[in-house]
């Protein structure tokens, strides 16, 4: 298993240097001049001329690119056109609010997936099944944007059970840290949650279909041993690969959910930063979202060479 994860840091290095080249590459692909943008739009063009020689926006791309990366390979991801702040400071202080959405949604969508899959796959046709997949059809039809805004109308504003807005931090009051999250997870998890629940069905499905779970059941063990200790572990392998998936579609909800709910996250530094064509805010938010992707897909990977060691061989 260690020489798998070495092999695997191994091969994150020239992953992160292509990430790296499209995040800044991408940048330049926003429309509008940030030069521009920074100076004003009544400003002489001489004065715009200046700020893009001050901030290097006329040097060739490669030279750009090579400066970046040697100062964000030590952590200085430069400083915010807008704001006159450095940007790596105000990245470690909103990720907090961004991993706590999204770790928060995926502990929602394992918790809603795996019991509702396994419940569906142990009895396929049953009633519990029938009713786990209207179910899991209807949660994936809804949109988590809309689930969230209805969420706060009935739980914040008619109920006033939850605040409708804002952010605590943990270390102030778990309390109040998870009243302020409760309903992003929801939003978040329940789609996605719904998703897994098919895919740990039809996994459990066609591994409770194999011969040696049969052997097993005729040699006398009981259904639950088999389930438990045979099936699921070999069931779990592609959820794994979803769920890694999966993560990343709640690192992008969180963007938009962030807005609604007024969360001081990634997401709504990213788009103030759009906005004001602020672009080390843009390129910072972009790369760290991706980082935390590859470290959350290393995870993934682990856990499942763990569940099928024939993985740690490749």
């Amino acid at each position: 298993m260690t020489a798998y994860i070495g092999r695997r840091l191994l091969a994150l290095i020239p992953l992160l240097l292509i990430i790296s080249a499209i995040v800044f590459g991408l940048t330049f692909l926003i429309p509008g001049d940030p030069a521009r943008a920074l100076a004003g739009f009544k400003a002489p063009q001489l004065r715009v001329v200046l700020i893009r020689h001050q901030l290097g926006l006329d040097r060739p791309i490669v030279i750009q690119y090579l400066r970046w990366l040697g100062h964000a390979v030590r952590g200085n991801l430069g400083t915010s056109l807008l704001k006159n702040s450095p940007v790596a400071a105000a990245l470690r202080a909103r990720l907090p609010v961004t991993l706590s959405m999204a770790l928060g949604g995926l502990a929602v969508t394992v918790l809603i997936g795996v019991p509702v899959g396994i419940l569906a796959g142990t009895r396929p046709g049953a009633v519990a099944d029938k009713v786990a997949t209207v179910g899991t059809s209807a949660a994936i039809a809804v949109p988590d944007f809309w689930l969230a805004m209805v969420l706060v109308v009935v739980f914040a504003v008619k109920l006033h059970w939850l605040p409708a807005i804002g952010y605590v931090g943990i270390t102030q009051s778990p309390v109040a840290w998870a009243s302020h999250l409760y309903m992003a997870w929801i939003a978040l998890g329940l789609n996605q949650g719904a998703a897994l629940a098919r895919q740990v069905r039809s996994s459990l499905i066609d591994v409770l279909d194999q011969d040696y779970i049969r052997t097993a059941a005729a040699k006398g063990l009981r259904r639950r041993t088999i389930i438990g200790k045979h099936a699921l572990k070999n069931a779990a392998i592609v959820p794994l690969t979803l769920i890694g998936i999966q993560f990343a579609y709640l690192l992008g909800g969180t963007i938009i959910l962030e807005n609604i709910f007024s969360a001081p996250g990634l997401g709504q530094y990213f788009f103030l930063a759009l906005n004001g064509k602020d672009l080390p805010v843009i390129q910072g938010v972009i790369l760290v979202v991706a980082l935390t992707f590859v470290l959350v897909n290393l995870a993934v990977d682990v856990l499942y060479a763990y569940v099928n060691p024939k993985v740690r061989l490749t």
